[in-house]
């Protein structure tokens, strides 16, 4: 017979069966679609050495007047600017406290018995006056976590914990201790009448005086993270060094008393940083929570703790910014040192006029230099309404008293509970409630300056930031579908749609968000699975094909190339890293290996009647990129008995085949591989091809290979 050409349909289509499928792909991992063929995708490389602190939900670049390419980076627990691989920490103070306002006291003390057992629980000491409820403490070279306090004992015991030395997280081992052995506690409790700090919350003493032993002044005057909220006055923390070593106490007198800190701190000073958001959403749960029936009877309504979300837009060569449910911040670029200064309230700024003191999104028009907060608080009133929008006078970022001198102004949407997400579009911005997209237009001062007309109804919208703009085109992620707007609002047909959507951890949509990839004419959207509470899988639509494939990655903030040459993302591993950067995965500074494979549907061999014996393939595999000497990939046939048996089934009829056969075949390709002999048989066969070594790219083409018929069992 002659050879048989293997031409696939590109993309990849889960809405059908393998079979019904035919002609086509079914499965994917981190392979893109390039003139209708499948490819291996771009690698990526850390921009810097250098990491930040927290989950980052927003990432945008521009460029000051002094030419610095800037990069602002909100995470959960902090707001950065990125510049020459720096990562400068502007984020805001929320409250400076008065010179004496902080008192700290550390504790020491010994055991009141000796520990026998490595696995001990409970470590009885002579005192536990003054010590925190949970903490850690350490006993020769031991590190022990404990949970709770009965008497003198501390329970809920880890035995052999952890603890940083030079910033990593070092093992210790478990040990025996006599009776009478120092027993020290790593952690300080901080003293702050009603200091309103959270757990995981930022702070930054100054003007401390030495508590002696290792708790000099330059262990004491520096930022630290709040380890627990004690009571509305007190709070503890952590202490280390400067190398970000924790203190292992070793300059501690073995005679100093149980309690070590009595010194009086009539000048220290304590600045807050504004309060830690979460790296999640939590739903409500409980009665009246969710739709009816959806929880249990007769249980109390939970609070929901909402994934603390940024938006950013620059105004000029500064920067505006905010999260869900808090005020706007400003940035100054002009000012001395900017990159070491922090961002301060836009309501602080000279000449401040109504500014909104609470809002869920913001955006600047890019042509008449408006400001827009979308759901904010009313003029007079601190209460958020979640459907009203307000906008600055043109060109000023501080006025927003309406008058008829200027054009601020505010107008209210009618169609939906909340203002979901925004995007700016050409002539127009886009505005989505949780039910309908709306334009938002400048029709001038005498007619009320901006109006709304819906232009999209009983639709919905995954999360803020679920939706991409590229070309004159919306794409955005909705609750159980896709949608586009480029002129006109319609659903996107997606081959992979039940695929996403009934394996989608759909208490966590808000983490959802979008991206565009232009130079490969590509919409990338991340989202939770099913079992994930973090990002694990993409799904990406290519817009010029009109096909989808699909992957795992896990990436929090996506910004296309533009300011910069190739397009940024964020991990969770606090790393900003270059998308179709190499061909490698080089997120850690040492290259790894980016799997990647495709596998077809399954297709007839001839008729689909009888059983066909392929002896031969002849690959069609283009290497051009790879970086390894000699480049490999993997190709495997699936020979199948008959549609929708699984793959290396019998190949006999009555499935009782227990003879020696070949039921899959799995090959090498190289860069010269010419032809690959094998032997598989069946009435219907799926191709496999893979990778999962450095330096390899590849590119699948058109292969064929070489059959006769071998009867009808």
């Amino acid at each position: 017979m002659p050879l048989k050409k293997l031409s696939f349909k590109p993309g990849v289509n889960r809405e059908n069966t393998r079979y019904a499928s035919e002609g086509g792909w079914y499965e994917c991992n981190n392979v893109r679609f390039r003139q209708g063929t499948p490819e291996k995708i771009g690698g990526w490389t850390r921009v810097t050495t250098t990491t930040f602190e927290g989950t980052a939900r927003s990432i945008f670049n521009w460029i000051t007047l002094a030419n610095q390419n800037l990069v602002g980076i909100g995470t959960h627990l902090k707001f950065y600017i990125e510049n020459g691989g720096n990562f400068n920490d502007i984020t805001p103070l929320r409250n400076t406290t008065s010179g004496g306002e902080i008192s700290f006291k550390a504790f020491r003390t010994t055991l009141s018995a000796a520990v026998t057992s490595t696995s001990a629980t409970t470590i009885p000491l002579t005192t536990t006056s003054g010590f925190p409820l949970a903490g850690k403490i350490l006993i020769g070279s031991e590190v022990i976590d404990y949970t709770g306090i009965s008497d003198n004992n501390l329970t809920g015991c880890t035995r052999g914990a952890s603890r940083l030395v030079s910033g990593v997280s070092t093992s210790t081992t478990a040990a025996t201790h006599s009776s009478g052995a120092d027993v020290f506690f790593f952690t300080i409790l901080v003293t702050d009448t009603g200091h309103g700090a959270s757990d995981g919350d930022f702070v930054t003493f100054s003007n401390v005086v030495t508590l002696g032993g290792n708790f000099t002044t330059e262990v004491l005057n520096r930022e630290y993270q709040i380890e627990a909220v004690e009571t509305d006055d007190t709070y503890t923390i952590l202490a280390k060094s400067f190398s970000e070593t924790t203190l292992t106490f070793t300059n501690v007198s073995s005679s100093a008393d149980d309690s070590i800190g009595s010194v009086t701190q009539s000048s220290s000073v304590g600045e807050y940083q504004i309060v830690s958001g979460a790296i999640s959403s939590t739903e409500n749960t409980g009665w009246g929570a969710s739709g009816w029936g959806a929880g249990p009877w007769n249980v109390g309504l939970t609070s929901q703790e909402e994934l603390r979300i940024w938006s950013q837009q620059n105004f000029g060569e500064d920067l505006i910014f905010g999260f869900r449910g808090d005020r706007l911040y400003y940035w100054d670029a002009s000012v001395t040192d900017p990159l070491n200064t922090r961002a301060t309230p836009l309501t602080d700024r000279s000449g401040a006029s109504d500014v909104p003191t609470v809002q869920n999104l913001i955006t600047i028009s890019d042509i008449n230099r408006f400001v827009f907060c979308f759901g904010t608080n009313p003029i007079g009133s601190s209460i958020l309404d979640p459907m009203l929008i307000r906008w600055s006078d043109q060109e000023s970022a501080v006025n927003w008293t309406p008058a008829a001198t200027n054009q601020a102004g505010s107008l209210r949407l009618s169609r939906g509970t909340e203002i979901v997400a925004a995007s700016q579009a050409r002539q127009e911005v886009l505005v989505w409630s949780d039910s309908s997209l709306y334009s938002l237009q400048y029709v001038g001062a005498a007619s009320g300056v901006w109006g709304a007309t819906i232009i999209g109804e009983n639709i919905s919208i995954a999360s803020q930031n679920a939706v991409a703009y590229t070309n004159g085109v919306a794409y955005w992620m909705g609750k159980d579908k896709f949608y586009m707007y480029d002129g006109r609002t319609k659903p996107l047909p997606c081959d992979l749609r039940k695929y996403i959507f009934t394996d989608f951890n759909t208490d966590q949509f808000t983490q959802v968000f979008a991206g565009s990839n232009e130079a490969f004419h590509e919409i990338w959207w991340f989202y939770c699975s099913a079992n994930s509470a973090n990002i694990d899988r993409y799904v990406i639509y290519n817009y010029l094909d009109g096909i989808w494939y699909y992957g795992n990655m896990a990436r929090t903030a996506w910004l296309d190339s533009g300011l910069r040459s190739f397009p940024l993302a964020t991990t969770y591993n606090g790393v900003l890293v270059d998308h179709e950067n190499g061909i490698d995965d080089n997120e850690t500074g040492t290259t790894a290996a980016i799997d990647a494979f495709i596998l077809s549907a399954d297709f007839d061999l001839d008729d689909g009647h009888q059983f066909m014996l392929v002896s031969r393939m002849l690959p069609d595999i283009n290497f051009e990129g790879s970086t390894a000497n000699s480049p490999v990939i993997d190709m495997t046939l699936f020979p199948h008995a008959s549609s929708g048996s699984g793959r290396n089934s019998p190949i006999s009829e009555s499935g009782t085949n227990t003879g020696t056969v070949t039921r899959t075949a799995t090959s090498p390709v190289e860069a010269y591989t010419d032809q690959i002999h094998t032997r598989v048989r069946g009435r219907q066969l799926s191709v496999k091809v893979e990778s999962s070594t450095t330096g390899v790219q590849w590119q699948f083409g058109t292969p064929r290979i070489d059959m006769r018929p071998d009867g009808r069992r």
